[in-house]
C-alpha cells in the first residue's frame, strides 16, 4: 500500500514510518522542509520525501496522487501564536481540499481525549481539526488518546525531571487531576493496525491504557520503578502561571510547553469504553510497564524520537532550517581556530557526542553557568540535552543549540544557538586535511550585541581554545 504521513519528523512519526516500511508499506513522507528528514530515508527505495507547507496550499502539488491511505500527525503543543487555533484549522482545511483530489481512500488522525466539557485551548483546538477533516470523499478515522508515555515523549521526560531532582514536592492542586496514560508502543500498534479497517471508518475512538491514575500516583509509581523515594504535597494556592514557571525551573521544558500543559492538566483525560481492544487485538500495557520499557530503550541508547528535537520546543528558529544553513560572513564576529587532528576517527566521534551528558570538554563550570542565565531570562538553558549520546541528525536539540547540518562523511557539524541573545550565533565544527576549523560567529542585532560579544570575549577565548585542544587530542 502507498501510505502518506504527515509529521514525519516529530515525536510519532519517527516511530511510525519504520514501522509502515517493516510491513512492507511504500511510503510519502511529507516535511516542510526536506533538510530535516532522516537521513536513512533518503536510501530506503520504499521511501519518497515530498516537501510541503499545509500553511500553503499551493505547496501541496507534490504530493502523489495515489495514496492509499493517510496519517495525519500535525500537532503544535509548544506554538507561541496567539492563533494557533486557525493555524492548526487552516492547515487541516488545505490538507483536506487537496487529498480529496487523491485516490485516498482513509485518513488517520491522532488526536487527544476531548470527553470534559471543560477544554483546554489545545484540545478544543484538536476537536475542530477531527471535525474539518470529516469528508465525504474518504473515510476518517480518528484515535483520541491522551497522556503518551515511552523514551522522549514530553510527559514522560518532564515526570522523569520532577522525580530525579525533587526528594520532596510542593506541587499544584491539578495534580490530583485524572488520567488514562498510553504506551506509545501502543499508540503505534492502534496506529498500524488500523489500516484499511472498514469497521473503524468514519469513527472516534479512545484509545488508553488500562489504569486510570492522577497525575500525583503517576509520578510516585515512576518512583518506584527508579527506586525512589518521594513525598508529594499538593497545594491549592499555586496560580496557573505559577505552576508554569514551577514546572518551567524544575524540568527540561520549554516555558510555552509548560503552560500548554498546566492548561490541559486540569481537564480530565478519561476514555469512553469501547471494542477497539477486541478489534484490534492489542492488550495495553499498564503504565508501570511503559515506563520499564521507556527506560530500557534509554539504556540501549535506542530512542528513535524526543519531544525536544521539535524545532517549537524553542520558538527561536523562524521557517525553514534552510535559512540558517549559510552562515554570514559580513557585519559579524568571528572565532576562528584550527588544530592538526592526530586521530580523525577520534576527533569526529568526540565532535558528533559534545554536549549533553558528555560536556563541551572545556571550561564545563561556565557552560553550566551560561545555561542557568539563559534560563533566568526566560531561555531553555542546557536542560534539554540530546537524544542520542552519539548519533546526531539535522533538526536536533542540543543543549541550547539546534543541529543545522550534520554529516560525518563530510565531517561538518553546524549548530546555531537558540539560547537568549542580542542576535543571532553558529557554531562551526570541520575537519579538511587533518585540520580541525573551529567557527564561533555572531551576528549582532544593535548597540547591546556589540556589547555582549565584548563582555563575554575573554570567556570565548579560554574556552573555544581549551575545547578546541580536547577535541583535536
Amino acid at each position: 500500500m502507498k501510505i502518506l504521513v504527515t509529521g514525519t519528523t516529530g515525536y510519532i512519526g519517527k516511530r511510525l514510518v519504520p514501522l509502515l516500511i517493516q510491513e512492507g508499506h511504500t511510503v510519502v513522507c511529507v516535511v516542510r522542509d526536506e533538510l530535516r528528514a532522516e537521513e536513512w530515508y533518503k536510501n530506503e527505495p520504499l521511501i519518497t520525501v515530498v516537501e510541503a507547507d499545509f500553511l500553503d496550499a499551493t505547496s501541496l502539488g507534490s504530493i502523489p496522487k495515489d495514496i492509499d491511505v493517510a496519517y495525519y500527525l500535525i500537532h503544535s503543543m509548544s506554538n507561541s501564536s496567539s492563533n494557533f487555533k486557525s493555524l492548526e484549522e487552516q492547515c487541516a482545511i488545505n490538507f483536506k481540499g487537496y487529498m480529496e483530489t487523491t485516490a485516498m481512500k482513509q485518513l488517520i488522525y491522532l488526536s487527544g481525549i476531548t470527553n470534559d466539557p471543560k477544554l483546554s485551548k489545545h484540545l478544543s483546538s484538536r476537536k475542530l481539526v477531527e471535525e474539518t477533516l470529516a469528508s465525504k470523499k474518504y473515510a476518517l478515522t480518528t484515535f483520541r488518546a491522551g497522556i503518551i508515555v515511552g523514551s522522549g515523549s514530553s510527559s514522560f521526560e518532564i515526570i522523569r525531571d520532577l522525580v530525579e531532582k525533587l526528594p520532596v514536592m510542593i506541587a499544584p492542586k491539578w495534580l490530583n487531576t485524572k488520567t488514562q496514560p498510553l504506551a506509545v508502543r501502543d499508540v503505534l500498534l492502534f496506529l498500524s493496525k488500523a489500516i484499511t479497517k472498514e469497521e473503524l471508518y468514519n469513527k472516534g475512538i479512545d484509545i488508553v491504557g488500562p489504569n486510570v491514575l492522577t497525575y500525583k500516583q503517576m509520578l510516585l509509581q515512576f518512583a518506584q520503578v527508579r527506586g525512589l523515594k518521594r513525598h508529594i504535597i499538593t497545594v491549592p494556592v499555586m496560580t496557573p502561571k505559577l505552576s508554569s514557571y514551577w514546572l518551567y525551573f524544575v524540568t527540561s521544558t520549554s516555558y510555552k510547553l509548560a503552560a500548554t500543559l498546566v492548561d490541559s492538566m486540569g481537564v480530565e483525560i478519561i476514555g469512553k469504553p469501547s471494542e477497539i481492544n477486541a478489534i484490534l487485538d492489542i492488550e495495553p500495557i499498564s503504565y508501570k510497564e511503559a515506563v520499564e520499557l521507556a527506560f530500557e530503550k534509554i539504556e540501549q541508547n535506542s530512542i528513535l524520537s524526543s519531544w525536544k528535537d521539535a524545532v517549537v520546543s524553542s520558538g527561536r528558529l523562524k521557517g525553514s532550517i534552510h535559512n540558517y544553513i549559510n552562515v554570514p560572513k559580513f557585519g559579524c564576529f568571528i572565532d576562528y581556530k584550527e588544530r592538526k587532528v592526530i586521530d580523525k576517527k577520534k576527533t569526529l566521534d568526540k565532535v558528533w557526542s559534545i554536549g549533553g551528558p558528555t560536556g563541551w570538554y572545556y571550561g564545563t563550570i561556565l557552560w553550566k553557568y551560561r545555561g542557568y542565565l539563559d534560563k533566568l531570562f526566560g531561555g531553555i538553558g542546557l536542560r534539554r540535552g540530546r537524544t542520542s549520546p552519539t548519533d546526531l541528525s539535522v533538526g536536533d536539540a542540543l543543549d541550547f543549540w539546534r543541529v543545522i547540518y550534520a554529516n560525518k562523511e563530510q565531517q561538518k557539524l553546524l549548530l546555531y544557538a537558540e539560547m537568549k541573545l542580542p542576535g543571532e550565533a553558529w557554531l562551526e565544527f570541520k575537519i579538511e586535511d587533518d585540520i580541525l576549523k573551529q567557527t564561533a560567529t555572531f551576528r549582532p542585532k544593535g548597540l547591546g550585541g556589540r556589547l555582549y560579544w565584548y563582555s563575554v570575549l575573554p570567556f570565548h577565548i579560554f574556552i573555544f581554545n581549551g575545547m578546541i585542544k580536547k577535541l583535536a587530542a
